[in-house]
């Protein structure tokens, strides 16, 4: 299987999740290719699976993100399994219901959202999706990004093994 791994970042942690998941791939003996929707490629993605990737801005995906999901060859990827991961600020250490509130509503619903976009293009998503906390605007990631971004690949090969 070929794994497509495509993400936008504006400070290199949403890049930083797309590398693990690239990783946790190629450890599970898949091919993989890692690419970054602001660079032009000479041929568009082939493969079987694709991790789409975007940090959560003012409570949604990039742009950049949304117009590749707009763009992508329907004709390549409707039947295949589309997986979408975000990155997100991480809450503080003793939130306010409020916090909690709006994050729910802004930063974890975003990836959902970013997933029924997928889905009005005619793309066939995944349910689950995954979001990485990142500490500050900035970054860096939480200590235990890699290992639930690693996991989080590991669930999805498994459910898509059984179906």
């Amino acid at each position: 299987m070929k794994g497509i791994v495509v993400y936008d970042t504006y400070y290199g942690n949403t890049k930083t999740v797309a590398e693990a998941i690239v990783e946790q791939l190629k450890a599970e003996g898949h091919e993989t290719e890692l690419r970054s929707v602001r660079v032009k490629y000479p041929a568009p993605p082939q493969g079987d699976i694709m991790f789409l990737g975007s940090p959560v801005r003012m409570g949604s995906v990039t742009r950049r993100v949304k117009k590749y999901v707009e763009k992508l060859d329907l004709g390549l990827w409707k039947d295949k399994s589309i997986v979408v991961f975000t990155t997100i600020l991480a809450l503080p250490e003793n939130p306010t219901d409020k916090q909690k509130e709006s994050r729910e509503k802004y930063d974890i619903a975003a990836g959902r959202r970013f997933g029924d976009l997928a889905r009005a293009e005619g793309l066939r998503v995944v349910e689950n999706h995954l979001w990485v906390d990142v500490k500050g605007m900035k970054g860096p990631l939480v200590e235990t990004a890699a290992e639930t971004t690693k996991q989080f690949t590991r669930d999805i090969l498994l459910s898509l093994k059984k179906n």
